[in-house]
């Protein structure tokens, strides 16, 4: 059996779309200068994870009634996003290399966050969490290039790396060894981001923030601040 994708296939996960918007002049020149042209597609599933993971600061206090928030070249812009935009960003410059690659979701309980953000959410149970998968070596392989090293400093966990091969979810436990994320639902790959779908979501799933001022409101000054 081969190892490659069908033509179709293949065509579909390396194709722009409308927010993995690897069309976009400002993304194709972030995915050019972030690898050279003579690595491997490993080395560039590498190179491109790292330059999004620490290149854009995560932060959920993103406004998520525009599809902005959800679009790639925005969130380059815009040098800040959460865990989609910045999959997305990360889909799109591994597609510009030629490498397929797609967002794919799931709720995420989490441990360990700031205690304004677990009141503003009501909850620890992030939902349509998400990352990428890339196809490399034959195979897909799932990458989370969302916190990015200063804020992995602030909250005492050392930056999830990805090689390109080997699988990186998030951390299931910090730097102390305590549970830090846990995956409780897949909820599957899309070739595009659902922008529309995830607005109407993190509104009924998240009603405490919607009525909330989380205007510059940031994660990682929170985490320092302690």
């Amino acid at each position: 059996m081969s190892d490659e994708l069908p033509d179709t296939l293949r065509r579909l996960y390396t194709d722009p779309g409308e927010y993995i918007d690897s069309d976009h002049p400002a993304v194709r020149d972030f995915a050019a200068a972030a690898v050279p042209a003579t690595a491997t597609d490993r080395e560039k599933a590498g190179l491109l994870y790292k330059a999004v993971r620490d290149g854009i600061r995560y932060n959920p206090y993103v406004n998520m009634r525009t599809p902005e928030t959800f679009r790639a070249s925005s969130v380059l812009a815009a040098g800040v996003g959460y865990c989609v935009g910045k999959a997305a960003l990360y889909a799109a410059a591994c597609r510009i290399h030629g490498i397929p690659a797609r967002v794919g979701f799931a709720d995420v309980r989490n441990h360990l966050t700031t205690e304004k953000l677990s009141q503003s959410m009501g909850t620890d149970l992030f939902t349509w969490h998400g990352f990428a998968e890339v196809y490399v070596d034959g195979a897909w392989r799932k990458a989370t290039p969302t916190f990015n090293a200063t804020l992995c400093a602030k909250i005492g966990v050392a930056p999830l790396d990805f090689d390109g091969h080997n699988d990186a979810l998030l951390h299931s436990f910090d730097g102390e060894g305590r549970a830090y994320m846990q995956y409780v639902n897949d909820r599957g790959t899309y070739h595009d981001v659902p922008a529309k779908f995830l607005m109407r979501e993190m509104q009924r799933d998240y009603p405490n923030m919607q009525g909330e001022d989380i205007s510059g409101r940031d994660m990682e000054q929170e985490a320092a601040e302690g």
